[in-house]
């Protein structure tokens, strides 16, 4: 296990001995509407008593990225160089938000990309739940990834 030291207490993985190289994350987080809220979504563009549902997700997403190693423990703090968000439908009640982001360092964005989606996520439900409690956030999933030992899947 990466973050437990020799002597079995939590520790934060040393990456000093680690080459920097440019890094990029793509993450996925879906929100699925009851049919009636995602009707009525469509037909105001989506915006919601609260404002404008896709500028705000995305202010709230991109936040959460810069913030990633506040939330989550041993993560390192990164340097962001790109943060960006699809949001779109893909289908009649669900909305897929995907977010991408970019560092050159010695660790990955995986978790600043996975935060991002899943924090636009919940910015989405926030802004909605007047509509309906019946919303569904997930599944959050890593998409890709490139840079680092090993690359999975495609950048879009």
């Amino acid at each position: 296990m990466t973050h437990v030291s020799a002597d079995g207490l939590p520790a934060m993985v040393d990456v000093a001995d680690k080459a920097v190289t440019a890094r990029v994350a793509s993450a996925e987080c879906h929100v699925k509407f009851p049919p009636e809220v995602a009707k009525q979504l469509r037909a105001s563009g989506l915006r919601s008593a609260k404002g404008a549902i896709v500028d705000t997700a995305i202010i709230a997403g991109t936040m959460a990225v810069k913030k990633t190693s506040d939330l989550i423990p041993f993560c390192h703090p990164l340097p962001i160089d790109g943060c960006k968000f699809t949001i779109d439908w893909t289908g009649v009640r669900e909305l897929a938000i995907t977010c991408t982001v970019r560092t050159t360092h010695r660790t990955g964005v995986e978790m600043e990309a996975l935060t991002g989606a899943t924090v636009a996520a919940l910015t989405v439900y926030d802004m909605c739940k007047a509509l309906s409690h019946a919303i569904v956030i997930g599944p959050a999933k890593l998409v890709a990834k490139r840079g680092g030992k090993r690359d999975v899947g495609e950048i879009g």
